[in-house]
C-alpha cells in the first residue's frame, strides 16, 4: 500500500525526474522561504556536525574539501597547463 503523499511535502530525494519540474515550481524562493530550508537542512544534519571531541579526523577531513574545492575551482587552468607541458 502506498501513501499519496502531496507533491509539496515531498523530499528531493523521493521526487521522481518526471515530476522535478513541477516540484521546483511550489519551491518558496523568497528570502524567508530560503532562509527557512537552509534552517531546517542544518537541523537536520546536525547531528553529523555537533562533535563532543574533535580529532585527526574532522580536520582532515576539512583539510582534503578545501583542497577539493581548490582543485575544482582550477580544473581549467590545470588542465590546459597539462596539455601545454606534453605538446
Amino acid at each position: 500500500m502506498t501513501s499519496s503523499i502531496p507533491m509539496k511535502e515531498k523530499k528531493l530525494m523521493k521526487v521522481k525526474l518526471g515530476e522535478l519540474p513541477g516540484w521546483m515550481l511550489m519551491r518558496d524562493f523568497t528570502p524567508k522561504g530560503t532562509a527557512g530550508a537552509f534552517q531546517s537542512g542544518y537541523y537536520q544534519h546536525y547531528k553529523y556536525i555537533n562533535v563532543k571531541k574533535g580529532g585527526a579526523a574532522g580536520i582532515s577531513m576539512m583539510l582534503a574539501a578545501y583542497v577539493l574545492f581548490n582543485y575544482c575551482r582550477s580544473y581549467k587552468e590545470l588542465k590546459h597547463e597539462q596539455l601545454r607541458k606534453y605538446h
